[in-house]
């Protein structure tokens, strides 16, 4: 039986992050254990959203079946593009005409390593997807897009934000964002794995994101 290389995607949550907050409630030494509050933004670092982020009905958070978060995904080089790079069909380069009906896309552009050095170019001067990509991506019913920026269009438009989420929801694309570590994947596919935190009528949920290749 072949086996899987696992590459996480995931970023850690910690409290540099915005819209993340930890405090200690319990110690070991007074209370025989250590334990934690958590009080975290649905989306922050890696994270899925649901159609209700953007008032899309749809499934919520909660609602979503582990074989929806899985399946082939395409991996598409898009590294040392210039800030607030549009991405556009033919950028998916040869890939576009070998993509089939339920694949899922993953873009390298490499812009999770502005996460800790740049944070503003990060949320501020992201690569975003186009409106015809948008509408591509739907035509293919393409499953999973996941991308390495905090969203996939820009977060200071609101038109531009609620256009490309509104598309992709109606054609029910799950929508992955703030995955990191792309560049540790050398192969064109491979199996994506998404898994939110089961947050009942969830808009949204930080998610363990993970990228399997056969060996």
């Amino acid at each position: 039986m072949p086996t899987m290389k696992w590459i996480d995607l995931t970023l850690t949550l910690s409290v540099n992050m915005p819209g993340v907050y930890i405090r200690q409630v319990k110690t070991l030494e007074s209370d025989g254990w250590n334990a934690r509050n958590l009080d975290i933004y649905t989306h922050a670092g890696t994270h899925m959203d649901a159609p209700v982020h953007f008032g899309i009905p749809g499934p919520t958070i909660d609602q979503f079946t582990p074989d929806q978060l899985t399946g082939k995904a395409w991996v598409i080089d898009l590294q040392n593009k210039e800030d607030r790079y549009l991405i556009l069909i033919e950028d998916l380069g040869e890939a576009a005409d070998k993509i089939q009906e339920g694949d899922s896309l993953i873009f390298k552009t490499g812009w999770s390593q502005f996460v800790e050095s740049d944070p503003h170019k990060y949320r501020n001067r992201l690569p975003r997807i186009s409106e015809d990509l948008a509408n591509w991506m739907v035509a293919k019913k393409i499953k999973i897009l996941a991308v390495e920026p905090p969203s996939v269009a820009d977060v200071n438009d609101l038109y531009e934000v609620t256009r490309i989420h509104h598309i992709l929801f109606k054609g029910g694309v799950i929508i992955v964002e703030g995955i990191c570590n792309v560049a540790a994947i050398e192969t064109e596919q491979v199996t994506l794995m998404v898994c939110p935190l089961k947050i009942k009528d969830g808009d949204g949920a930080p998610a363990r994101v993970l990228a399997g290749i056969s060996e």
